[in-house]
């Protein structure tokens, strides 16, 4: 095809006609594969004579292509067909002139992502004059060449950003880090002026591209003083640069996003990760401490002190009306100063200025702002969402101005904790504005679980939200109602209590008031604060109860209104205070809650749908339309579980809720809405579990979910195990007349144990799903015994983990108590030796205690070992006849250790539910540092960011290991198998001693030289245990059934 045609082609794909644009997308994608294609792509994005939106859809349309197909592996899928080699020449010969050709930003960055995904496959190897090319046009006097220079050196890096041990990017550093620290020291030699964008922009992609180098490491040359301090000074050159007002726009906004303003905040960026991953020794994990600890010493005393100097410098500019801050250089600079709270030496320069940073800075951010007030009254949703979760926008000014307040709080409490406080109160004290109070009572919320656990100040706020948060109810601004619904809610959450029933009564009326008020924020507060008082305190719970209809159908608007999932929170401690007054209604609640579900999973279908261009992992990070819509719908799922939970103790009303609730399950697994499966397979789980049966109109779920383990949805066995658990458990009847049904369950067991695309967790799911059948379905599956056992046999030498060893050791045993004379033909007939060694591997499993670790794993073998001493003798194999006579000594073994199991078992559901009742909030320490010293601080954080370093470590070892041919076990970090608390079987009804009491008397009648030989080659020991066991067997205790 000529380039005119191929033209037209790319210009359809922006036709306003829909069919038109389709049509011109299939026939790009037919002629895809044809040589010569990229080259002639390549030749539209580069012609002047075509027009922009033309070339910028061919350059789409080449990193798309670039993206999916440049590399295709050895089994490609069948939409993949490789570019030919010679277009593969062509592209890396064009590509860099024409980034340096490129007419605009948005045809260059559609040029770099394919630049990016070239060099990732080709470089060096394949491309190894690259970096010549690259020094080149930086060296160039062509400022677009040398612009295209930086475009290509920060790609270069951005490909190899994320790789381990690799010794490209430390190459890549040291060969054009000392270039990009020069090009930007001279753009900076001469002061900003005018609108001409060249210098910032080089700026802004020279200091991204040293920023995307320091992601996960600190080559050896950056840690030099040969880099570190021109680098050092261009860093602090630019954050001290004042740009010209007629430099950069005057709307705050486009400011904000403007190249200077771009070129300032990755210089703050760089700066705060220097100190926070590498240059902060107090901090640093023991596994970086070889490769940087002794850059970390020479950063914090050389370097962290005048960062700091710096940062306060700029930030007393911005306060005192000097200077403009953009919000991310904000954010950053507050990122810095809470990161020097826990060092010792940091903390040494920052401590003098807290308060003042506190009442200069943090406390207006936190006040009622014009901006606030804008956002209020043309968003109100929006402003809930961020006073709800200052997190909402983590990098805002005001997230990390609660991040310092929290640090401060939390690390040095006993210095700087009560002249914060102190600060508060002489605010509210003097009786400001209400902007300033609701500044100083947002403060007040955000520190409210801190304050309720200083010794010294929570006896004294009973008295203050009398005196400073009751009185605001009354107020005409309806935000100063919301944030003293939020200070409320929040201290008593932390643990306040009224001393009189009066005042409690005071602070109910106020809260129970604003769930009427005309003012959305409002409403939502005082939702929020009502729930907190309902589940603390009895007398509230009461007043409540003939209004909870009202306070349920408020929660459902609101949630319909903002789709906001702390409300899903609201609705879900409600509906389990207030179980029996909603059973009633409970049929009525969950179909409003699952229209609001369907509502929110197909907007954020629709969402998906339109973002699916983002083919590449940086459009994927960066595309978060559908990410509210589908967390919000997670919130729901989850209120409805809730429902059904509550509504267990009446199986009639549960039975009806199951049918309001399949249709959305159906929904969902239809759609592949894979982010909610999780969500609704929890819900089939609860309801079948629950009511211990399988409606007519779940069964289609079951087909659904066999249909989608076989396509789409291969990888979530561990979501959808418990629900086909149950379908087995308690759907055994249907089983029975549907072959084809247990054909699916047998498919999924044989796919989960086979399939390359599933690791070991999901063949131990798959063994559970085969235990369910061969124990549910007693008799009905004599077909499927021999696929089981030839599935389970390879795996006896292949498993890797001791989860997959026991697990598919059970499925074997199973297959022997389903039927044991079968069983042992299919061993026998499977090859010489086959019987011997899995009998061989089971007495070696039997005679280690932790190798069956659970009261399940232990009754499942001494039942199967009953079993075979019931057997025929004439159905015993030669190949095991020998060792026969151990199967009861084998059982006596068990005996042994199955008491100290049940008891085992026992205390771990004590402990469990004496855990869930306990409240681990009541240690301060957790959230207090009260010690005197002003030491390096080491908390929770410091451990856990400890233990991810220590544990990336040790992956990035193994993997190293197992690159170089070792074998690599991980027997020495294996967790221990632990008991499954919820796990039920049939085998919960047998009577272990009873049964084996029968068994060993047939075994005498069936078997009399084979009992005789078993019982007399018993140790001593043994045959006084094996008298005890017959004891117990007649112990009328044992008539229940023992664990």
């Amino acid at each position: 095809m000529d380039l005119q045609q191929l033209s037209q082609l790319f210009a359809s794909t922006f036709s306003p006609d829909p069919n038109v644009q389709k049509m011109a997308e299939i026939q790009i994608r037919k002629l895809g594969g044809q040589e010569g294609l990229i080259t002639n792509v390549l030749q539209i994005v580069g012609n002047d004579n075509v027009d922009l939106a033309t070339r910028q859809a061919a350059a789409v349309y080449l990193k798309n292509r670039v993206y999916s197909s440049y590399f295709v592996d050895t089994s490609p899928r069948p939409d993949q067909v490789p570019i030919p080699p010679s277009d593969r020449n062509n592209l890396k010969a064009s590509v860099l002139p024409l980034i340096a050709a490129s007419p605009n930003r948005a045809i260059t960055v559609q040029l770099a992502g394919a630049l990016k995904n070239v060099v990732a496959r080709d470089f060096p190897e394949n491309w190894p004059n690259l970096v010549d090319e690259v020094k080149k046009l930086l060296a160039s006097s062509n400022i677009r060449e040398v612009h295209a220079g930086c475009v290509t050196a920060l790609e270069m890096v951005r490909a190899f950003r994320f790789r381990q041990n690799n010794d490209i990017l430390p190459k890549l550093v040291e060969a054009f880090f000392p270039i990009l620290v020069n090009i930007a020291t001279q753009a900076l030699s001469n002061p900003p002026a005018g609108t001409n964008q060249e210098v910032p922009t080089l700026l802004h992609l020279i200091l991204k591209t040293y920023s995307t180098s320091i992601i996960l490491q600190l080559s050896a040359h950056q840690q030099s003083s040969e880099s570190l301090v021109p680098w050092g000074r261009l860093l602090f050159q630019v954050v001290n640069l004042q740009i010209p007002k007629d430099a950069v726009p005057e709307d705050e906004d486009e400011r904000e996003r403007s190249e200077w303003w771009k070129a300032k905040k990755w210089a703050y960026k760089i700066l705060g990760r220097l100190f926070h991953r590498f240059g902060n020794p107090s901090q640093l994990p023991s596994s970086l401490q070889q490769d940087y600890g002794a850059f970390a010493q020479h950063f914090v005393t050389s370097f962290a002190p005048e960062i700091f100097k710096v940062y306060l410098q700029q930030t007393e500019l911005y306060v005192s009306g000097q200077a403009w801050l953009s919000k991310k250089c904000q954010y950053r600079i507050f990122t810095f100063f809470t990161e020097c709270v826990k060092p010792k030496s940091t903390w040494a320069l920052l401590k003098p200025h807290v308060q003042n940073l506190v009442q200069s800075y943090i406390y207006p951010q936190l006040s009622f702002t014009p901006a606030k007030q804008e956002q209020w009254e043309t968003d109100p949703i929006e402003f809930v969402r961020t006073s709800v979760d200052e997190y909402e926008v983590f990098d805002s000014p005001v997230s990390a101005a609660t991040s310092f307040l929290f640090s401060v709080a939390s690390n040095r409490t006993k210095t700087a904790f009560l002249p914060i406080l102190g600060f508060i109160n002489q605010v509210l004290q003097a009786k400001p504005a209400a902007p300033q109070r609701y500044g100083a009572l947002n403060m007040t919320a955000a520190l409210g679980p801190f304050i309720m656990r200083h010794p010294d100040v929570k006896g004294n706020m009973e008295q203050f939200v009398l005196q400073h948060v009751i009185p605001e109810f009354s107020t005409p601004e309806p935000y100063m109602r919301a944030v003293a619904c939020e200070v409320l809610g929040t201290m008593i959450k932390a643990g306040l209590k009224f001393s009189q029933e009066q005042h409690l009564h005071a602070a109910f009326t106020a809260v129970a008031q604003c769930i009427d008020d005309a003012e959305l924020p409002v409403r939502v507060h005082a939702c929020l604060a009502l729930t907190e008082m309902v589940t603390d305190t009895e007398t509230v719970k009461n007043a409540v109860a003939p209004q909870v209809g009202k306070v349920i159908q408020t929660l459902l608007k609101l949630s319909e209104e903002t789709d906001l999932d702390i409300l899903n929170h609201c609705m879900e401690a409600m509906v389990e205070t207030y179980q029996t007054e909603l059973l009633p209604v409970a049929a009525d609640l969950t179909a409003r809650l699952c229209e609001t579900y369907v509502r929110l999973a197909r907007e954020s279908q629709s969402a998906d749908e339109t973002d699916s261009h983002g083919i590449d992992l940086d459009s994927i990070m960066e595309s978060t339309d559908n990410e509210d819509k589908i967390f919000a719908a997670m919130g729901v799922a989850k209120t409805i579980a809730t429902v059904v939970n509550a509504v267990d103790s009446s199986p009639e009303i549960l039975a009806q809720v199951q049918e309001i609730i399949i249709p959305i399950v159906k929904m969902t697994l239809e759609a592949k809405l894979l982010d909610l499966f999780d969500n609704m397979y929890d819900l089939v789980d609860s309801l079948t579990y629950k009511l211990r049966s399988i409606s007519p109109n779940m069964w289609p779920i079951f087909e659904l979910t066999y249909k989608l383990f076989k396509s789409d949805a291969v990888d979530f066995l561990d979501e959808m195990l418990p629900s086909l658990d149950n379908f087995v458990s308690f759907g055994g009847d249907v089983f029975k007349q549907r072959p084809d049904y247990r054909q699916m369950v047998l498919d999924i067991y044989q796919t989960s144990i086979t399939s390359d695309h599933l690791g070991e967790n999901d063949a131990v799911n798959g063994c559970k799903l085969a235990e369910s059948m061969l124990l549910n379905l007693r008799g009905s599956i004599d077909d499927a015994l021999q696929p089981i056992i030839a599935t389970a046999l390879p795996v006896m030498d292949k498993a890797e983990t001791n989860a997959l060893r026991l697990a598919n050791l059970n499925v074997l045993v199973n297959a022997i108590l389903y039927n044991p004379a079968a069983a042992l033909h299919i061993l026998d007939q499977a090859g010489p030796g086959v019987a011997r060694k899995f009998f061989d591997k089971w007495f070696a499993a039997i005679n280690v205690e932790a190798r069956l670790p659970r009261v399940h794993d232990k009754k499942l073998s001494i039942v199967a070992l009953c079993a075979l001493m019931e057997l025929d003798p004439a159905s015993i194999p030669e190949s095991v006849k020998e060792g026969w006579p151990g199967i009861v000594s084998g059982a006596l073994k068990l005996f042994q250790e199955y008491p100290k199991a049940v008891q085992a078992r026992k205390e771990l559901e004590e402990a469990f539910h004496a855990e869930s009742d306990d409240d681990d909030d009541d240690d301060d320490s957790k959230l207090l540092n009260l010690n005197e010293d002003e030491e390096d601080v080491w908390d929770e954080d410091s451990a856990y960011v400890e233990m991810l370093a220590n544990e990336g470590q040790r992956l990035r070892e193994k993997s190293e290991r197992q690159a170089a041919g070792e074998d690599v076990s991980d027997d020495e970090v294996e967790e221990d198998i632990e008991e499954e608390l919820g796990y039920i079987s049939p085998l919960d009804t047998v009577h272990p001693y009873v049964t084996f009491k029968q068994a060993l008397t047939a075994f005498q009648m069936k078997n009399g030289p084979g009992y005789q030989l078993a019982t007399t080659s018993l140790s001593p020991d043994l045959q006084t245990f094996l008298m005890e066991v017959m004891r117990l067997a007649d112990e009328p205790a044992v008539a229940a059934p023992a664990a």
